[in-house]
């Protein structure tokens, strides 16, 4: 079980885009940060395959805890030693931490128990997100501003896109293509946050975002034999690109966040990321 980590570099990439906005953190401070999202999320894949180890039993034996490789109750374990590790790394930055790392652990939780049986899947998924763009923002020295805010909406309206679209990987019939538009609020809310001066730095990562995203769904959109996973892979590495466009990035934010895009790629190469 390798708990998709190629998608890691887009939680550190999250943290690191609401951690400025949040008016930014101290070294020590941010390191914590990164480890305990990393902690959630890794405890969030892992209760994933706990919750979902009845259903792969009957259609996905070649999964772990189906396949004999890893106790169940082991599963359960480790998941939960992940989530309240993760919990408490981003508590101890103080009270609205505290309260919106809980609220992240519980969607975590909520979305792995209920997203195989509801349509809702996608507005969990980004809810998770939209929560740790704003406990980590509230860690910072302004907390939560009105541009953590916009990120967190923005990246919000990414991932809910890109979960319909992994939705399809395992369903038929014709697919719709009005959430797609869930993709361009990060471009809109660019506009109105950056619309009046756009610094170079924006114009840069907002080419970065409208190519790749346009290439992402070319693999997709229009096609006779669509192939979702592709461009879900990609749109998920395309978070980076999300993030770099709430903030106003100098050369060493597009540096950082280009490395962790291409990062989370290489990644893709040896874990799946869905």
């Amino acid at each position: 079980m390798v708990a998709r980590a190629s998608n890691l570099p887009t939680v550190w990439s999250n943290c690191l885009a609401a951690g400025a906005l949040g008016g930014g953190l101290e070294t020590g401070r941010m390191g914590v940060v990164l480890i305990a999202a990393s902690l959630l999320y890794t405890g969030g894949m892992v209760l994933n395959d706990a919750f979902d180890a009845e259903f792969d039993r009957r259609f996905r034996k070649e999964r772990p805890i189906p396949a004999g490789i890893l106790a169940e109750s082991r599963v359960w374990q480790v998941g939960w030693w992940l989530l309240a590790a993760g919990f408490l790394g981003l508590a101890v930055h103080g009270p609205w931490p505290a309260v919106l790392s809980a609220a992240l652990a519980g969607a975590v939780v909520l979305y792995d128990a209920v997203h195989k049986r509801t349509t809702l899947s996608p507005l969990l998924m980004a809810t998770c997100r939209f929560l740790l763009i704003l406990a980590v923002a509230a860690s910072g020295e302004r907390g939560i501003t009105g541009e953590a805010m916009w990120a967190a909406l923005a990246l919000s309206g990414w991932i809910i896109g890109l979960s319909y679209i992994a939705r399809r990987e395992s369903r038929r019939g014709p697919m719709a293509y009005w959430p797609l538009a869930f993709l361009t609020l990060p471009a809109v809310l660019a506009v109105l946050v950056h619309g009046d001066h756009p610094s170079g730095g924006v114009l840069v990562a907002g080419g970065m975002f409208v190519g790749w995203g346009v290439w992402c769904l070319s693999h997709t959109v229009g096609r006779s034999q669509p192939h979702h996973g592709r461009t879900v892979a990609g749109l998920l590495a395309g978070i980076c690109w999300v993030d770099l466009l709430t903030r106003s990035p100098d050369p060493a934010d597009l540096l950082v966040h280009g490395g962790l895009f291409l990062l989370c790629l290489l990644g893709q190469r040896f874990v799946p990321a869905t």
